[in-house]
C-alpha cells in the first residue's frame, strides 16, 4: 500500500517518491530457496517492517552500521519469524505465514509432512479446516485453547504442568530456529535479537535466552519498532538534499 500511495502522489505532483522497508521483502539467497520439492520453493515471508527497524536500532545501540553486522532476529507474536540478517539483508527466514519454523500462539509451525498428508486425505477435514489448523487454530490455541502467553504463564504459576510443557516447547523451537540461523552465518553473529509482543514476557524470553546465549549477545526489544522507519526516511532525505 505504501508503494502505491507514494506512486500516486509522485505522479500527481511530478516529484520523486520513496518508500523504506515494504511490509514483505525478498533478499533470500538462492541456496535458501531450495526446499527439496522443486514445485515448492521456499519463499520470504516475515515481519519485515519490525525486523528491519529493530535491526537498525540494535546496530545503532552497538555503535555499528546495520550494513556491516550480522544479526539473528526473532519476531515473537501471533506469528514467529526468525530472520538471518547478513550485512543489511535478510538472507534466510522461515515462512511465518504458512507453517514453517517454530509453532506460535496460533500457528502450527513445521509439522511432520507425512502425518499432515494423511490428515488432509482422511476425509475428516475440509481444506479450510486444515488451513485453520496451520494458521489460526494451531500452536498454543490447539494445545491450551488460548493464544495469550500471559494466560499460559499464569496457568504455569498455578501448577499447570501441561501449560509448562507446551510453552517450553515453543521456546525450544524458537531457540532451535535461532541455532539453525547460526550455521548460516557460520557463527559470525553480532547479536541475537528478540522482539515482538511476546518479548514483553520475561519468562518466555528467559526460556529462549537460556538456550541461545552461548552463541552471541542477546538483545531484547519488546513490541514493535515499525515507526522507526521514519528515521530512515529522514536520513535518506537528508542524504538527497
Amino acid at each position: 500500500m505504501g508503494g502505491l500511495l507514494a506512486q500516486g502522489i509522485a505522479e500527481k505532483l511530478s516529484i520523486p517518491s520513496y518508500i523504506v522497508d515494504p511490509v514483505v521483502i525478498d533478499e533470500m539467497k538462492p541456496l535458501a530457496r531450495v526446499s527439496g520439492i522443486p514445485e515448492i520453493p521456499r519463499i520470504s515471508i516475515l515481519h519485515a517492517l519490525n525486523q528491519k527497524a529493530v535491526a537498525r536500532k540494535a546496530a545503532l545501540d552497538l555503535g555499528k552500521d546495520y550494513e556491516k553486522v550480522n544479526f539473528i532476529i526473532a519476531h515473537l507474536g501471533g506469528g514467529i519469524s526468525v530472520g538471518i540478517h547478513c550485512k543489511g539483508k535478510v538472507i534466510d527466514v522461515n515462512n511465518a505465514l504458512d507453517g514453517e519454523g517454530p509453532f506460535t500462539p496460533e500457528r502450527s509451525g513445521g509439522v511432520p509432512v507425512g502425518a499432515l498428508v494423511k490428515l488432509c486425505f482422511s476425509g475428516k477435514f475440509t481444506k479450510d479446516e486444515i488451513k485453520k489448523k496451520i494458521k489460526g487454530k494451531g500452536g498454543l490455541v490447539a494445545y491450551l485453547s488460548t493464544n495469550d502467553v500471559r494466560e499460559v504463564v499464569k496457568r504455569i504459576k498455578q501448577g499447570d504442568k501441561k501449560a509448562k510443557l507446551i510453552l517450553e516447547a515453543m521456546a525450544y523451537q524458537v531457540a532451535k530456529e535461532i541455532g539453525s540461523g547460526a550455521t548460516v552465518l557460520k557463527g559470525q553473529i553480532d547479536a541475537i535479537i528478540l522482539t515482538g509482543g511476546i518479548a514483553y514476557n520475561n519468562e518466555f524470553v528467559n526460556m529462549v535466552r537460556d538456550r541461545v546465549s552461548f552463541l552471541s549477545l542477546v538483545m531484547v526489544y519488546p513490541g514493535e519498532e515499525e515507526m522507526g522507519i521514519i528515521d530512515s526516511i529522514l536520513n535518506y532525505l537528508g542524504f538527497l538534499f
